[in-house]
């Protein structure tokens, strides 16, 4: 499995990097090949349709999800190279989840039609970094994945 997780952060080394690398870490544990890369807003995304599967996730900001990954989908190439892709999804954020799963997921859900969404997962403050919780992630998205393939 090639996987690459697309993601946005304002801050770097902070905990959704953190949390990145470690989904990164047990992807490659499990033998996938994995890359990551920052979102842009108006960057090129062609480098997406190498990537069997694409784990896609940001923080929340003031109610929204963050900027460049929302502009990514909105302003760049990135809604017409996920067509057809295997996704997951996952954000990090302190509201409860029921509000995360009812205010947010859709906003990234809703630019993602036609594409297959494997895996989603709101991570709250406490969750971060929580090694087991991050495994079980990984282990529901290859899990999917495979039945998929």
């Amino acid at each position: 499995m090639r996987a690459l997780i697309l993601f946005d952060s304002k801050s770097f080394g902070g905990s959704t990097d953190k949390l990145i690398d470690s989904i990164g870490l047990k992807l490659a544990e499990a033998g996938a090949y994995v890359e990551k890369a920052r979102c842009k807003s108006r960057g090129d995304y062609s480098f997406v349709k190498d990537f069997d599967i694409v784990i896609m996730g940001a923080p929340i900001y003031y109610l929204m999800v963050s900027s460049e990954l929302m502009g990514s989908l909105l302003q760049s190439n990135l809604k017409n190279c996920l067509q057809g892709k295997k996704i997951a999804l996952f954000l990090s954020c302190g509201s409860p989840e029921l509000m995360a799963n009812m205010l947010y997921l859709p906003q990234l859900k809703l630019n993602l039609i036609g594409s297959t969404i494997l895996v989603e997962k709101i991570f709250a403050p406490n969750q971060l970094t929580d090694q087991s919780i991050i495994a079980n992630y990984v282990d529901e998205l290859i899990v999917a994945y495979k039945k998929e393939s």
